[in-house]
């Protein structure tokens, strides 16, 4: 049970904060119609929403690891790193799918889509060690992967494998998708008000 929730908690956090923000801009749009104010407030105030909803469930899993008897080791110090690049994907995607479902309105039909689909390809109830060696790689260029494997090596104090080149890879998809997010946003963001 704890390995499971190990990964189902950054999911979790991850598939609430990119349904949330995605619709973040179509739900205000009347404050985003009347006055000016910067509107990458209005995605991240989503992602930070899940954040804390995310950690209340992170002390029902302290709770079970105490049911189980199971402490964690020197590992869970790193937990906060992995929680800060979820974050920043969750900001990321959320952010360029916000600004998508205000240009293009049918475009929140997909994003339930994206959500159940990734659930599906992400190591949650399977490890990635379960991946065939040739295929990891290609995998990892889910970055959900990295982040669910970095949650279960801290949580469960390393006896998990730990990859330093598909975290790597997860890392730099990541940073990716928040500088386009980012970027994206920022471009579209003057016509938010008329196209609302």
């Amino acid at each position: 049970p704890i390995l499971v929730l190990a990964a189902v908690l950054p999911w979790q956090f991850f598939s609430a904060a990119l349904s949330e923000s995605s619709s973040s801009l179509i739900g205000n749009a009347n404050l985003i119609s009347k006055i000016y104010f910067p509107r990458l407030i209005i995605p991240c105030a989503a992602v930070v929403t899940s954040l804390v909803d995310f950690l209340i469930t992170l002390g029902m899993l302290a709770v079970l690891m105490l049911w189980y008897g199971f402490a964690p080791g020197w590992q869970l110090l790193v937990l906060p790193l992995f929680v800060l690049l979820t974050f920043g994907l969750s900001v990321g995607l959320g952010l360029l799918l916000a600004a998508l479902n205000v240009e293009y309105r049918d475009f929140r039909y997909i994003v339930p889509f994206i959500v159940q689909f990734g659930l599906f390809i992400s190591p949650i109830a399977f490890t990635t060690a379960n991946v065939p060696e040739r295929w990891r790689t290609l995998y990892a260029l889910n970055p959900l992967v990295g982040i669910i494997d970095g949650f279960r090596w801290s949580i469960l104090g390393g006896s998990t494998p730990l990859d330093p080149q598909l975290l790597s890879l997860s890392v730099a998809v990541t940073a990716s998708f928040l500088f386009l997010g980012v970027w994206y946003f920022r471009r579209m963001e003057r016509s938010f008000a008329d196209v609302i």
